[in-house]
């Protein structure tokens, strides 16, 4: 009996039996609402692409849908042709009215794969549907240059705020891009261009799988002026040894700007503070426009940069011990515009032996030593100052918070987990930063 309730949606009698039907209908409506559309997936090679699976499938249908370029490939099958629209929703209206006829919704590539098929899946239901998928466009434009897609950030850029698709190419090492007929690869290039972001090397895919099909590879730059067919997909792929470029000369915010607006070294590319973490222990240093300030373990100088615009009237001491790290803190003050920032090339405690003793210290790092370089520079703040630390290891948390309690007695501790949106095609998901301690404590004043 609980494999029946299960099959048949809770109807015991069968489908069809009073008092059954499908919920989304209503009580007592029918559950069988006609036989399964299939979504078949084609590519530029056509019907001599199909699998043998496939083909039967379109042979025995009695109406076939898609566009007016996808059915003439389909003519010799006896279906029904009906040319879909490009508005989906009228589509989706007209799928969902086909009653008993078998039907057969073509499309391009994979349909799944960001495709019609997951739009009208979600807008009449998966049930309804049975996809047959072909190798995707974008599979086989990474497949052509020879690179993974595994790890690419993929958009579309009929769909996708340009804005937010440039700064999402701006740091990532790969690109998958399905262009529009509004931004071709050449407007995209002069997009790209304009936003200074020229280190990547193109690839431009045409007409995949098909006689005619062209691959253009070149500089970002070359692409202004060139013409390619409507069926292309572009791939950018970061050029070895470039840190990129930030987004703008000047920050829009105080403090808490984005991770892309500062150079970055690679392959170090995501070790820096995060701009969330960032702007909570700012926040928590109580800088002052005249405060002296260490970043400790500086790395490009993100902490340091911004906190030199708290403390306009003040200084920074940015103490690194690794020599790129240290040109890139140079490369962020000439970004930010600010010249309170002293760069300090060497290894703590010894960097810091001559420096002023500090209103606020940050701590950044993960080495084994942290807790001692928390202790060190407590003995050095200025009474009535604050030190901040991350760390990301429970072992450290534990050291850390140790020291600062026999040092301050209070200690102020934080688990911060991030999960920022992003759009993929015309999704939203998260991706989740690594999980980041932030621990905290003031130096009492004298008296």
């Amino acid at each position: 009996m609980a494999d029946a309730i299960k099959r048949d949606g809770g109807c015991p009698q069968g489908p069809g039996a009073p008092g059954c039907g499908d919920p989304a209908l209503g009580p007592g409506a029918p559950r069988d609402r006609g036989p399964k559309i299939h979504i078949i997936g084609i590519g530029d090679d056509g019907i001599e692409g199909l699998t043998g699976r496939a083909r039967q499938i379109l042979a025995e249908a009695d109406v076939i849908l898609g566009s007016d370029r996808l059915l003439r490939s389909a003519d010799p099958f006896r279906g029904e042709k009906i040319e879909l629209p490009n508005d989906l929703e009228t589509a989706v209206g007209r799928l969902a009215v086909l009653g008993d006829r078998r039907a057969v919704l073509i499309a391009y590539g994979d349909p799944m794969f960001y495709g019609t098929a997951r739009y009208v899946c979600d807008r009449i239901g998966a049930d309804r549907f049975e996809v047959v998928p072909h190798v995707s466009s974008m599979q086989l434009a990474f497949a052509r240059i020879k690179e993974s897609w595994d790890d690419a950030y993929l958009a579309n850029l009929a769909t996708q705020d340009i804005e937010r698709v440039i700064e999402r190419i701006r740091v990532a090492d790969k690109v998958g891009l399905f262009t529009s007929e509004a931004i071709d690869p050449s407007r995209l290039a002069e997009i790209l261009l304009a936003s200074r972001v020229d280190f990547f090397r193109a690839y431009v895919c045409e007409n995949l799988g098909s006689p005619d099909e062209r691959v253009t590879q070149c500089d970002v730059g070359e692409l202004v002026g060139q013409h390619f067919a409507p069926l292309n997909v572009l791939i950018l792929v970061r050029k070895p040894r470039d840190p990129g470029h930030p987004a703008s000369r000047a920050a829009h915010r105080l403090f808490g700007n984005p991770d892309e607006l500062f150079l970055q070294a690679l392959p170090k590319r995501g070790l820096l503070t995060p701009s969330e973490v960032r702007a909570i222990a700012l926040a928590q240093l109580d800088l002052t426009p005249r405060s002296i300030v260490w970043d400790v373990g500086a790395g490009s100088g993100s902490v340091a940069i911004e906190a030199a615009r708290i403390a306009e009237r003040g200084m920074v001491y940015a103490i690194e011990m690794d020599p790129s790290d240290h040109q890139l803190i140079c490369g962020n003050m000439e970004r930010f515009g600010v010249a309170n920032v002293r760069p300090i090339l060497g290894e703590a405690p010894d960097a810091w032996r001559d420096l002023p003793d500090p209103d606020a210290v940050f701590v950044g790092g993960s080495g084994r030593q942290v807790d001692r370089m928390v202790e060190l520079a407590f003995e050095r703040l200025r009474p009535g100052g604050r030190l901040m630390g991350t760390v990301s290891t429970i072992e450290n948390l534990a050291a850390v918070r140790e020291s600062l309690e026999r040092l301050a007695g209070e200690v102020s501790v934080w688990m911060i987990q991030i999960a920022r949106g992003n759009y993929q095609m015309d999704r939203m998901a998260f991706t989740s930063l690594n999980p980041v301690f932030l621990i905290g404590a003031g130096k009492r004043a004298a008296g």
